[in-house]
This record gives structure tokens, sequence and C-alpha cells, in this order.
């Protein structure tokens, strides 16, 4: 999967990158509403594994989504440096816990090369692609494909 090919290859995009655990990944800052400090959250009885729970935002009760639990990759959430990353997605609003929020970039749509092919028991649709950069590589997920299900989940 390449990403929006609608877009033309050297269109400026812009990237908010953070760290789960010692990896890095990013999402396009505009599905971004803010980032704040970590925060408790009220726990859900039966929620999944990766949802840590429900906080107050401005009067409306959004999802807390462990975001590292969510890609199954380990993470090291130290609450004084653990953020969250309130993000739009379709139509809801959830909040993703990241161990650190690290650089906002602009890249071109060519810098994204596609997900390498790692057989059929691999699912790549939470990833738009991986962006080689000088000081590591970026997974850049795809919120969409990741939570698809979210609004069969909050009609349930």
């Amino acid at each position: 999967m390449t990403w929006d090919s609608k877009r033309s290859p050297g269109t400026p995009l812009e990237i908010i990158a953070f760290h789960l655990g010692d990896q890095q990944f990013c999402v396009e800052t505009t599905s971004i509403r803010e980032i704040r400090g970590w925060a408790a959250s009220t726990p859900l009885p039966h929620a999944p594994p990766h949802v840590l729970g429900v906080m107050n935002l401005r009067g409306s009760v959004i999802p807390i989504i462990d975001l590292a639990a969510r890609l199954g990759v380990r993470s090291t959430i130290d609450t004084s440096r653990a953020a969250i990353v309130v993000a739009e997605v379709g139509n809801n609003i959830v909040g993703l816990v990241v161990d650190q929020v690290s650089d906002i970039l602009s890249i071109r749509g060519d810098q994204i090369q596609p997900v390498p092919d790692l057989g059929m028991t691999f699912n790549a649709s939470y990833s738009h692609g991986i962006i080689p950069l000088e000081r590591g590589m970026v997974c850049f997920l795809d919120l969409d494909n990741m939570f698809a299900n979210l609004d069969e989940t909050a009609a349930a």
C-alpha cells in the first residue's frame, strides 16, 4: 500500500512523530486535535486490553487507547514523560497514549516507502508505509484502518 495516490509525490506532508518503546511512529498532523500530558483514565469493565479507559475532554467522554498494546509492541509507559495524543479518527475522537512525542516533521509524499511484504500472516493495513530518516525509520500509521470498527464498537 502506498500513501494517498491522489496527492502529488512532492507535496509536503506534516507529520507528528512519537515513540512507543524503542520504536518511532507517526501520524499526519491533520488528524491531531491536541497533545496532552499524562492523565489517569477511568477503567471500563470488560474493555479490550488496549483500552485503558475513558476520560473527560471538555465535556466529552473519549476512549483512551494504549497505542503500543494496540500495535502489539512493547511500551514503557512512564507517566512522567507519557503523552496523550488526541486524534480524530473518522467521526470519533480518541486519546492515544504514547511514550513520548518527539517531532513535528515536514516530509514529501515520495519519501514514504511501502511496507515490505512479509507474507500472508502479516497485515500491513495499519501502516501507510515507512519513512526512512537520517536518524532511523518511522512507521507512518493509518489510524482510519487501525480503528475501522470504532463506530460499530461505540454503537454497541
